[in-house]
């Protein structure tokens, strides 16, 4: 189990992450992130490539290497952005049980 558990204090990176998905993060949101990836889930999300730069599903890679890939039904992203977003609005959820919607409207 990993020593660093995501809390209240880390409401900030939560919205720093929804702002800029991708490039440079600080290293508070680097801490995050690394819970999140590092995290021993019976699977982990993904995004596979449906259309080039244009067309992404959600898929969940199985812990045990060489099992199938499930995609999730009905869930099909044409942003990137927007994918990452939901992935960590995804994996957040699993890790603390709080919505991130809901969580950063409380707190402005």
């Amino acid at each position: 189990m990993a020593r660093y558990q995501i809390s209240d204090s880390d409401h900030p990176f939560a919205r720093e992450f929804l702002a800029q998905p991708i490039g440079y993060h600080s290293p508070g949101l680097q801490r995050v992130l690394n819970r999140m990836r590092g995290a021993d889930w019976a699977f982990k999300y993904i995004l596979v490539i449906e259309e080039r730069h244009s067309k992404w599903r959600l898929g969940k890679l199985p812990k045990a290497r060489g099992s199938k890939v499930e995609m999730v039904e009905g869930v099909v992203y044409f942003d990137l952005l927007e994918a990452e977003r939901d992935i960590f609005k995804r994996r957040w959820m699993d890790l603390t049980g709080q919505d991130v919607d809901a969580l950063l409207s409380q707190t402005g």
